[in-house]
């Protein structure tokens, strides 16, 4: 049990009676026994009154008389108190909360009355559940027990205004944390407008996923709500943590792909500023926001996890920009730092740092260090005799309170030694020190506990490393020999020393357990100890009334922000009492002249360069112009040093900082615009480049940077950070390959030929970013040497071989694992093929040391693979499966594939949890044998889709696809005949951004394909995810005016065909984009069949698949930038110097040259999110290898920033686009939008709008869900097939599914007779013609009495139960884009297979082979979310009657269709890309 701060009870029942004693001369001190073990004493502020608690029976003890005598607490209804804490409202010193299960009390009144209130759920344990109003004792928020059964922990807040007179009322029921936002006492202070506002971190629109967390703003208790534009003016996504510090809100936004954090900061709720670290990065669960001053925040930041180091960072005074104070602060695991600022006086800082910080193995070496200038210059600790002293701080506390001061002015005590380093605290003594830290004296030997009284008057220490029968007290500050005991009959060891708050009282509590007398047992007491009487009260001239901190030895009082601070303080050779309890000593302020250094911070808009006097201030942006400046061909004009006075600083008088100075004009526009693009060619040594990937910056932190990584067959590492502007080389050793981080942008490794692995954590930023490590063994490039943790990034598996140099006997594979970035390593097993981290962040909340690994049977690397799970590092061990061929971890399923025991066919098993595994069933009569080739395309929310090949014969194979159910374990026929290739992709592609599109290309002429013959090619087009296919319509005439030699109308004889995956030269090229939404592009012909490459042209289509445009004649790669406002094509099938831009897409066409030579080109990138203005040309002139930056950002379209109000979205530069279904449009049916049961609306730039995008935070803007349900949300259901009509029939000689099984699900007590339909998951529809609920509604077994008494309900209730389960909130794939190589990562796939000559072999491109495959290929890009997430995502399933292949010809649905998840359907996870096998016959 855990208490937390002060609280108080009234009621007297059970009055504990003190042995009190005193001696001569000494302090009248009494002792309490109590029975069992106590928590924290808590004083209320400016009171004798004290709380205490028995963590055993959750009891709760008050006392009026500082701990003299104590009375347990009953409630004014006469039940006794019975907390799990006790919370004392910090800005009224009356009301405090005793925290129980589901009953808590408060009081209003310091404990004399107690009134119980109840919540319905246990307290929350994600921080404090009470959220206290600083301006309102009465307003309380109090949130309950999160809930984090399947993905991140979600809970409830309630509200009271009347101090819970009432009940509780619900604020928030999806909230991770709520705040009032006069959550400090500072903070809105004078805004009386703002009394009810309440902010929240929620979960997002369509996830549930933490990188779709809001920040969302209340001024009446959510009944109404806004999300506050925290990024110039944009809402951000991804909300971590808030946090209210003295006059400001911060709140903490995390970066997908990345640990990084942005901070955003606000003194009003309205306007927020993002704060900007120079070279600092803040990261998740890596910094500290410390006790703060009124005029800037501290920050500590980490900078070594591993060692648990920091760097302490200081705000202006708008907390914007932070400047770094001191490296190498120490820091302990639970996020405290070793820092505390001197009560009661400005600009005093005590900090520990670690000398060693460069030795994170090595045992820390601590030093202390003070600052007398609020951070701006650090000096150590010293004492009388000018040795150095090192003081033990927050990270290793031994009492409640503050650790070193309180507000006695001047007065600093701690436990340390002198010398080189602090030691252990058993072996350090109590220093003290009378002018604030300037100077120390040794006070007593050993480690005591300390505490501060009347002002300073008193200091009172107990012993601290074992028993005592002493109390040391002291009346002359602390000074050598002055100091006396008290002493006790028998032993105590203390435990805690505390006082009033406010230290001006002569009354202290201990609390200990004392020697029991003869019996050698202990009992718990409170001791009090009272000092009063002992000394007389002070006369006036026993005060020094203008005490200071002298720091230099002048006598004059320091300057810090603009003035002196003298207090009144009891001289030290006096010897008498204050005795002005709960009095607090106030400091006397008096101007100083203004300093340059001290007294000026940045202005805005500009940012800080330097410390100290080199410090600069320079431009962060473009400036304002002042009203008349830089007209009639003016060079400069009158502006702005760059320096302000801090606010709130009241030095008197000016500087030079404060005169305006010359400043040019062309510092306050952006770059001259320009009417074409620029380029930047670099050229480089090689035959070709051997792979590269993209680093993409978090979108939410403040850099700007377009970094790449390369290599070339040459083994030449190179990095850019401006999209390809200047390329350098990482290192000058040679690179084997790059392996970038799959969960984490920031972190990229380089491998060399042998044990030494380059790597850096910021993209290789900073100066001297690239560092290095010794992996445990050599890479073993046959197979994918390393392996990333999608929560922990520094844990890494490591793949490497032993005995494989030369010709060696015996070379195997040894897999190793760390869990600091390579610092330190541990062996788990020899002798495997793959290692993966299972861990998930949705679904698959396992053990995050859960770890798969494929181990050749008896360490014999020619034999069968086994399955081996542990979650310990292979200490121990569970053999899963034998006879494995392969197994893939997605986001949701894991499946393994199994030789079954006739040695010939193939088994699935699936498994959520990692844990439990179940048999997949594939669809009746369909036989499949190990040697067929598999492809895992998508797993989407609660579905895998398989493509299994019907005909494997090089260079004519096609198969069929097939859909799981909702826990990858039954599988129904979706689609045949759909073309696949002898690597293993499959013409089978998802639309991104967009719910329901898909295109597939199918083999039309399978009999004669079956034959030997050539196969022909058609492509299809769905926008009901599967439900529905057609052909691509093609206009009546291509760009240049000139009809087509076909009807088209007629769709079977003339319609628009694409070529997919199977044929592209780079397959991250995808149709479509995820922040450029509806808009594809693609190259084909139109005919009645697919042409050749060859003689293909190039589309483009703005509305989702639904009409399509001639672009030009000619194969043209293609890419899209600024979310779709610049699309770029360039000519790949001849030389060229030209590229061809739009800005309206694609109605207009320009041209622009970008080289003086022709260039071979290879292909066009950009950043996985397509949101950048600059692309990157790779190609060849002669025998160089080039790159070419084209830039598009001085373009004058793109002068200005796109704005957007999401309260209003078009009322700027953002249209609402809405998809649509043509079917449905052309029958005229009402509201064609509605897909899926509900209208999606997408941000879409308006044409007539000259500004860039930049990053839009939620491309989807909301979804509407009142759409009656049609036959087009209904799909049939397992054993039924589609109708040429579009009824769904029984197959005949199957049985319809089991109607009662959806009783197994929880919560189902109803359930309906089989129809036929089966409502697509996905679809959110409500009434109109629910197919499913036309028979019978039955009771499940067990609820036959509660169904009687339901007699005629309908089955809505039944449809919630079954449905929604499956069907995660809202939204569409547009988020799945991020990958970590421009469209599709480049993944070694686990297949065993070497590359081509020259090419690294974990980059070849995944491949199913030819035979004996099974393949889990993520086959096809659709990248989700993090750099690898290559292949998945944007296919859709479906069906279509296509005759031939797969189980006669016949088309029907799985028994679970696309759930509804945020927009992807793919969610393959970046080491999905997997080749489930390689094995034939003989490897069995």
């Amino acid at each position: 049990m855990k208490f937390l701060e002060g609280l108080l009870l009234p009621a007297l029942l059970l009055a504990r009676s003190p042995i009190a004693s005193a001696k001569d001369d000494g302090p009248l001190v009494e002792v309490t026994p109590f029975d069992s073990e106590l928590g924290n004493i808590l004083f209320f502020d400016d009171s004798e009154v004290a709380l205490l608690g028995e963590i055993e029976t959750g009891h709760i003890f008050r006392s009026e008389d500082a701990g003299k005598t104590w009375a347990k607490q009953k409630d004014e209804d006469g039940t006794q108190l019975q907390t799990l804490g006790i919370l004392k409202n910090p800005y009224d010193n009356k009301v405090a909360i005793a925290v129980g299960e589901r009953q808590h009390w408060i009081t209003h009144n310091r404990g004399e009355k107690w009134t119980s209130f109840k919540t319905k759920s246990y307290p929350s344990l994600w921080g404090s559940p009470v959220g206290w109003h600083a301006g309102d004792s009465k307003k309380i928020i109090f949130s309950t027990l999160e809930h984090c059964d399947s993905g991140p922990c979600i809970g409830e807040s309630y509200y009271t205004t009347d101090g819970f007179k009432s009940d509780p009322k619900l604020l928030r029921a999806d909230r991770k944390m709520c705040m009032w936002a006069r959550s400090s006492d500072r903070f809105l202070a004078d805004k009386s407008d703002h009394e009810d506002r309440a902010l929240c971190i929620v979960k997002g629109k369509f996830s549930g996923l933490y990188k779709d967390f809001r920040l969302v703003i209340s001024d009446d208790f959510f009944d109404s709500e806004d999300e506050p534009g925290v990024d110039n003016g944009r809402t951000v996504s991804g909300m971590a943590n808030m946090a209210s510090v003295k006059g400001y809100f911060v709140v903490a936004a995390k970066a997908e792909h990345s640990t990084e954090l942005a901070l955003y900061v606000t003194d009003d709720t309205a306007t927020w500023h993002q704060a900007q670290f120079g070279e600092g990065k803040i990261e998740q669960d890596a910094y500290t926001i410390l006790e703060s001053t009124n005029y800037s925040i501290q920050v500590d930041v980490v900078t070594s996890r591993f060692a648990n180091i920091g760097s302490l960072y200081t705000s202006n005074s708008n907390g914007t920009y932070f400047t770094k104070n001191i490296d190498n602060t120490n820091r302990n695991m639970d996020g405290f730092v070793d820092f505390e600022k001197i009560a009661n006086i400005q600009g005093i800082v005590l900090v520990n740092i670690v000398d060693n910080a460069d030795q994170p193995l090595a045992l820390k070496k601590i030093k202390s260090q003070i600052s007398f200038s609020d951070g701006r210059d650090w000096n150590g600790l010293k004492t009388d005799d000018d040795e150095d002293l090192h003081l033990h701080s927050v990270t290793n506390l031994h009492n409640s309170g503050r650790v070193f001061s309180s507000p006695a002015p001047g007065f600093v005590m701690g436990v340390g030694n002198t010398g080189k380093y602090l030691g252990q605290y058993t072996d350090g003594n109590l220093y003290v020190s009378r002018d604030a830290g300037l100077t120390w004296n040794k006070a007593l030997d050993e480690a005591h506990k300390y505490e501060f009284g009347d002002d300073g008057s008193v200091l009172v220490a107990v012993y601290d490393e074992g028993d005592t029968k002493k109390i040391m007290y002291s009346f002359k500050h602390g000074q050598k020999d002055s100091w006396k005991a008290y002493e006790f009959d028998s032993k105590i060891r203390f435990r805690e020393l505390t006082t009033i708050p406010d230290s001006t009282a002569l009354k202290f509590i201990a609390y200990g357990a004392q020697v029991d007398g003869d019996k050698g047992g202990r009992k718990f007491v409170v001791v009090h100890i009272d000092f009063t009487g002992m000394l007389s009260k002070c006369k006036d001239s026993d005060f020094d009334n203008d005490w200071t901190v002298d720091l230099d030895k002048s006598g004059k009082a320091s300057c810090v922000m603009g003035h002196t601070q003298t207090f009144r303080r009891r001289k030290s050779s006096a010897e008498c009492f204050i005795g002005e309890e709960f009095k607090d000593p106030m400091p006397r302020y008096e101007p100083c002249d203004c300093d340059e250094v001290r007294d000026y911070e940045c202005d805005f808009n500009f940012r800080p360069e330097g410390t100290g006097k080199d410090k600069k201030c320079v431009p962060s942006g473009a400036l304002s112009l002042p009203d008349g400046a830089c007209k009639n061909d003016a060079k400069s004009y009158k502006g702005s040093s760059g320096w302000r006075k801090i606010p709130g600083n009241q030095c008197k008088g000016k500087t030079p900082k404060d005169d305006e100075v010359e400043r040019p004009c062309d510092e306050t526009s952006n770059p001259p615009t320009s009417e074409q693009p620029t380029s930047k060619v670099t050229a480089f040594s090689g035959k070709s480049f051997r792979e590269h990937y993209y680093l993409e910056r978090p979108i939410k932190t403040d850099d700007t940077d377009e970094t790449i990584v390369m290599l070339t067959n040459e083994r030449e590492a190179w990095i850019t950070h401006n999209h390809g502007k200047e390329w350098k080389k990482v290192v000058e050793e040679e690179i084997v390959a790059i392996y970038p981080h799959m969960y984490n942008n920031d972190r990229v490794f380089f491998l060399t030929a042998k044990e030494k692995v380059y790597y850096s954590t910021r993209r290789g930023l900073i100066k001297d970013d690239f560092h290095d490590f010794t992996a445990p063994t050599p890479p073993q490039h046959d197979f994918q040497v390393m392996q990333f943790h999608p929560k922990n990034p520094e844990w890494i598996i490591w793949l490497g071989g032993e005995h494989c140099s030369g010709n060696e006997r015996g070379c195997h594979t040894v897999a190793s694992v760390s869990q600091g970035n390579g610092v330190d390593w541990k062996t788990m097993m020899s002798y495997v093929k793959k290692c993966a981290f299972v861990w998930r962040e949705q679904g698959r909340q396992v053990d995050e040391k859960l770890t798969f690994c494929e181990q050749y049977t008896n360490e014999d690397m020619g034999a069968p693979l086994e399955l081996i799970v542990s979650e310990d590092w292979f200490a121990s061990k569970d053999v899963k499966f034998k006879s494995v061929v392969a197994f893939a971890t997605m986001s949701e399923f894991i499946i393994v594939a199994t030789k079954g025991e006739d040695g010939k066919s193939l088994k699935l098993d699936a498994s959520l949890d990692g844990k439990t595994f179940a048999d997949a069933r594939f669809p009746p009569k369909f036989e499949v044998d190990h040697q067929t080739a598999y492809t895992v395309l998508d797993s989407s929310t609660h579905s895998v889709f398989l493509h299994v090949t019907v005909n494997p014969r090089p260079g004519q194979e096609y198969g069929s696809i097939i859909k799981s159910n909702s826990n990858g374990t039954s599988y129904v026929l979706s689609l045949n005949s759909v073309n696949r290739n002898t690597g293993g992709y499959v013409d089978f592609e998802k639309m991104q951004g967009v719910e329901g599109v898909a295109m597939a290309n199918i083999v039309a002429n399978i009999d004669a394909v079956n034959s030997g013959e050539k196969k022909k090619k058609k492509t299809k087009i769905t926008h009901n995810d599967g439900a529905d296919w057609q052909y691509l319509p093609a206009p009546e005439k291509d760009v240049n005016g000139k009809k087509f030699g076909c009807n088209t109308n007629d769709l079977e004889k003339c319609s628009l065909h694409i070529h997919g995956y199977t044929e592209r030269p780079d397959p991250r090229e995808t149709y479509s984009s995820p922040t450029a939404v509806g808009i594809m592009m693609g190259i084909g012909n139109v005919g009645e069949f697919l042409g050749p490459v060859g003689e293909a042209s190039t589309w483009i289509t703005t509305d989702a698949g639904i009409t399509w445009s001639h672009v030009k004649e000619g194969n043209y790669a293609w890419e899209y930038g600024d979310q779709g406002s610049v699309i770029v094509i360039v000519n790949r099938a001849e030389a060229t110097r030209r590229l061809y831009f739009t800005l309206d897409m694609g109605k207009t066409w320009k041209d622009y040259e970008f080289h003086t030579h022709e260039v071979s080109v290879e292909s066009i990138t950009t950043v996985p999110s397509d949101t950048s203005l600059n692309f990157l040309i790779w190609g060849k002139t002669g025998k160089d290898l080039v790159t070419i930056n084209v830039d598009f950002t001085r373009l004058p379209e793109f002068k200005e920033q796109c704005k957007l109000t999401d309260s209003d979205p078009e009322s700027q530069d953002y249209d609402l686009w809405s998809p649509k279904h043509p079917e449905q449009e052309r029958e005229g049916v009402p509201q064609p939008e509605c897909l899926f049961g509900h209208i999606s609306y997408y941000h879409r730039k308006k044409e007539s709008s000259k500004c860039y995008q930049g990053h839009l935070d939620d491309v989807l803007h909301d979804q509407s869900q009142n759409c009656s349900c049609a036959r087009r949300d209904f799909e049939c259901d397992y054993n039924y097939e589609r109708m040429p009509g579009g009824e769904c029939q029984l197959i005949k000689g199957l049985n319809p599914p089991e109607a009662k099984s959806v009783c197994d699900k929880k919560g189902v007590k109803e359930y309906w007779e089989i129809t036929g339909y089966r409502k697509i998951p996905i679809s959110t529809c409500s009434g109109g013609s629910e197919m499913d609920h036309t028979s019978v509604v039955k009771p499940c077994p067990g609820y036959e009495k509660e169904f009687q008494k339901k007699h005629g309900i309908s089955g809505f209730g039944i449809f919630l139960a079954v449905v929604i389960p499956f069907v995660a909130a809202g939204g569409i794939g547009y988020y799945v884009w991020k990958n970590w190589d421009g469209k599709f990562g480049r993944i070694r796939l686990g297949d065993g297979t070497m590359g081509s000559a020259g090419e690294s072999p974990w980059i070849t491109w995944p491949v199913a082979a030819i035979s004996a495959i099974v393949a889990v290929v993520v086959a096809v890009p659709m990248l989700i979310g993090s750099a690898w997430r290559a292949v998945a995502g944007r296919f859709g399933g479906g069906y279509d009657r296509l005759g031939g292949g797969g189980y006669g010809g016949r088309t029907y649905n799985t028994r679970s269709s696309f759930a509804r998840g945020r927009g992807d359907y793919a969610v393959v996870d970046p080491d999905e890309g997997e080749l489930l096998g390689d094995e034939s016959d003989e490897d069995v």
